[in-house]
């Protein structure tokens, strides 16, 4: 009996400390947000993505974007790109530029409906994007599409002309439809010189997009802006293969463009602050 009754009170008093230190973890669990203030990620990266964005500015008209917001306080977004707009190199989708902008759009656009449809597809050239508008992104009715698109034209180099021809189409198409757009500049990269007709497809991009009054993201700039600062290390902007974007770059470029739609909406705050 005294064994057995040993025995017991020693369970007793193991299930009297397991309890005690299930309490005690619930109540550090509880408490952790206001400990932890915001993610590490975002805490310590969100400043050093605006960086020299004075010197990058980014303030697009969007009317059809404006006018959907106001009359239907909703705001929906297609991103049509190659591997930069599906997430190659994020860890997850989630850490898609496309992901980030939607996230940051409903923090700071509350109460409203903010929806970013991804349509990345890795590898896939204008042509190919230009063949989808028809069938997966003017059937979605958004008001702005965000296109990323002639990096893989510039480095299979497959004609200047050619790549302007298949950007009016596709710039006239979504004017038909009354659809807000922007244009991504292609990306900065380490190594760029292994492509030498490179800065030629940018300007392609640039000038065709100038004579459709179409905005055009300058990822380019703010990318080598980034590496240039040294407020980024390279395999934090593009990853080790010296083409992908990876997770830092991703964010900044989702805020950037963030920071950019808003103010073209009229619903700019400074940045960093809470809405009302």
């Amino acid at each position: 009996m005294v064994q057995d009754a040993h025995g017991t009170r020693r369970r007793r008093r193991s299930r009297a400390g397991r309890h005690g230190l299930s309490c005690a973890l619930l109540i550090l669990a509880s408490a952790w947000p206001a400990l932890a203030g915001p993610k590490p990620l975002a805490q310590m990266m969100d400043g050093r993505c605006r960086a020299g964005a004075a010197q990058h500015p980014f303030k697009p008209a969007l009317p059809a974007s404006r006018q959907a917001l106001t009359e239907t306080n909703r705001l929906s977004i297609v991103a049509l790109g190659s591997s930069s707009t599906a997430g190659t190199g994020a860890s997850d989708v989630d850490r898609s530029y496309p992901a980030v902008l939607e996230a940051e759009l409903r923090r700071r656009l509350p109460g409203r409906e903010i929806k970013v449809l991804n349509l990345g597809v890795g590898g896939q050239s204008a042509y190919e994007m230009y063949l989808r508008l028809e069938g997966e992104v003017i059937p979605e009715k958004p008001s702005l599409v965000i296109w990323q698109t002639a990096v893989n034209d510039a480095i299979r180099d497959i004609g200047e002309e050619k790549l302007a021809k298949i950007l009016r189409k596709g710039i006239h198409k979504l004017q038909e439809a009354h659809i807000d757009l922007v244009l991504v500049d292609l990306p900065w990269l380490p190594r760029e010189g292994r492509y030498p007709k490179y800065d030629d497809y940018r300007a392609v991009l640039a000038k065709t997009a100038g004579e459709n009054g179409v905005p055009v993201f300058p990822r380019y700039g703010m990318m080598k802006s980034w590496s240039g600062s040294r407020q980024f290390s390279e395999e934090e902007i593009v990853g080790m293969d010296g083409l992908h974007v990876v997770e830092a770059g991703y964010r900044c470029l989702g805020i950037r463009l963030a920071d950019g739609i808003l103010a073209g909406l009229g619903e700019g705050r400074e940045p960093g602050k809470p809405t009302n």
